[in-house]
C-alpha cells in the first residue's frame, strides 16, 4: 500500500464520519437553539431543560436514519474490503 492509497482511505473515512454525524448534530443544534430561545423568553435556567430534549431528539433522529447510516457504513466497508487486492 502506498501513501496515496492510505490518504484516500483516510479521506473517505473522514468524509463518511462527517456525512453520518451531520444530521444528528444538526438536529441537536436546532433543538438547542429552540430550547435556548424558550429559556430566554421564560427566564427558566434549568440545566435539564436543555439536556433532556436534545438527547431525545438525537436518539429519535438516530432511530429514523439508522437504515441510511448502516447502508453508508456497509457500502464503505464493502468498497474498502474490495480494494484490498488492488493495494497489495
Amino acid at each position: 500500500m502506498d501513501i496515496d492509497s492510505a490518504i484516500e482511505i483516510t479521506r473517505s473515512a473522514v468524509i463518511l464520519t462527517l456525512l453520518v454525524g451531520t444530521p444528528v448534530m444538526g438536529v441537536a443544534m436546532v433543538v438547542g437553539l429552540i430550547i435556548s430561545l424558550f429559556q430566554a423568553l421564560t427566564q427558566l435556567q434549568d440545566q435539564t431543560l436543555s439536556f433532556v430534549p436534545k438527547i431525545l431528539a438525537m436518539v429519535g433522529t438516530l432511530l429514523l436514519i439508522m437504515p441510511w447510516i448502516i447502508g453508508k457504513i456497509v457500502s464503505y466497508t464493502v468498497e474498502l474490503w474490495s480494494s484490498i487486492p488492488d493495494n497489495l
